[in-house]
């Protein structure tokens, strides 16, 4: 049973994404680029703090709101990569392994949005997330 933010999975993935972002838009280059640093850096942070307020607001109407809005800021970073590594700040590893984790976390979003709109009255408060939304890879 998740009882606060931190015990959801993918909270951890956006945590996880978050820091290589800002790991890797602290390269030459990268950043050098600060609106494109700054950019990247509120994608993913917004990522990491829609999953943490949605889960807060404790109904599952809000949270399933909350959910997209930081799959849309997933999809965000996404895009923002392809950005820095046709600049050149970003080797091809760099790039696909970021890519692959920001893509984990738009399709582990996608999995809780759909396992919560299955569950009950959408009016329900949020108690309990079951395991059945993890994707692994």
């Amino acid at each position: 049973m998740a009882e606060q933010f931190e015990d959801l999975r993918v909270w951890q993935t956006a945590r996880a994404l978050t820091n290589r972002v800002y790991a890797l838009s602290r390269k030459d280059g990268f950043a050098d680029d600060w609106a494109l640093k700054d950019q990247i850096r509120r994608a993913a942070v917004s990522a990491m703090s829609n999953i943490a307020e949605g889960f807060e607001r404790r109904t599952r109407p809000q949270f399933i709101d909350f959910l997209g809005t930081a799959k849309a800021s997933a999809g965000e970073v996404r895009s923002q990569l392809y950005v820095a590594r046709d600049q050149g700040y970003l080797g091809e590893e760099e790039f696909e392994a970021v890519s692959d984790l920001a893509d984990k976390l738009s399709r582990q979003l996608y999995s809780l949005i759909q396992h919560l709109k299955s569950q009950g009255d959408v009016h329900d408060r949020v108690r309990e997330l079951s395991p059945e939304y993890t994707v692994d890879s």
